[in-house]
């Protein structure tokens, strides 16, 4: 609703936006942000790997889960993890009768490499290509199901695509998925360090997160100089002669060290 002049509309409530890419998993930092920033609502963006930059140069979202590389000349990246990859087999395949294989246990495989791989392969992706490539990692997945061919993922995007006649297993010697919390430099806001003190496991009271600081405290009291009173007059003297405080016996300077007191005849 706009308002006018009279009666203008109220501001609209603060809030941040994170995208996220499949296999990204936000919902352990989603609940602590929540716990600690109960005030600003945290709107979750999914995208997809290849369309997250432009979500976050375009403004769309505050910060993103993404997968590595991004254009470091214009995003800040905090790396979080790396996925370990595997690949996807019916389970009646060998593959599934072991516990890891390697990129040579796969040469003579069909390897289905979808446009969306987000895998940074050296060379080639391993085994033989297939025919044509799948548009997505969901559509290779049904293909594998199908009985044309394997896939190679991150293992956060084959529990993702799981299917109950499909496994997967490590591959170990393939390259590993980088995610990463990242956003757009010259937008690093508060609520973008608040995230960061987040990701980074900084508790409640640490002092490098904004919503960390802790509260301004009163100057504690300096305490009294011993053989002074409140407002610094000298005590009263004691019953029996003796003051309260730093003075000996009879109005002596006490010593450095106190001896057993005397015996009175």
């Amino acid at each position: 609703m706009t308002g006018t002049e009279e009666n203008p509309a109220p501001p609209a409530a603060p809030g941040f936006r994170l995208a996220y890419v499949p296999g990204a998993t936000p919902a352990k930092w989603v609940r602590i942000w929540r716990e600690r920033l109960p005030d600003v609502p945290l709107e979750l963006v999914p995208v997809s790997a290849a369309g997250v930059s432009d979500i976050l140069r375009g403004g769309a979202a505050d910060a993103g889960l993404v997968r590595l590389p991004v254009d470091r000349t214009f995003f800040s990246a905090i790396p979080l993890y790396t996925e370990t990859t595997v690949v996807v087999v019916p389970k009646d395949h060998a593959v599934a009768a072991v516990e890891e294989v390697t990129l040579d246990d796969l040469a003579d495989e069909i390897v289905q490499h979808p446009l969306d791989d987000v895998l940074e392969w050296a060379e080639r992706p391993p085994g033989q290509p297939a025919f044509e490539r799948p548009a997505t990692t969901a559509d290779a997945v049904e293909l594998v199901a199908a009985g044309v061919g394997l896939v190679v993922v991150p293992q956060s995007l084959a529990r993702l695509h799981h299917r109950r006649d499909l496994t997967y297993r490590t591959v170990t010697d393939a390259p590993g998925s980088d995610v990463a919390l990242a956003w757009p430099e010259e937008r690093t806001t508060d609520e973008v360090e608040d995230l960061i003190g987040i990701v980074r496991g900084r508790t409640v009271n640490s002092s490098r997160g904004r919503t960390q600081a802790p509260a301004e405290r009163p100057a504690k009291k300096k305490p009294a100089t011993p053989g002074k009173g409140g407002a610094g007059r000298p005590q009263q003297k004691a019953a029996g002669g003796r003051k309260q405080g730093g003075k000996a016996q009879g109005g002596r300077q006490a010593g450095g060290k106190r001896g057993k007191p005397r015996k009175r005849s």
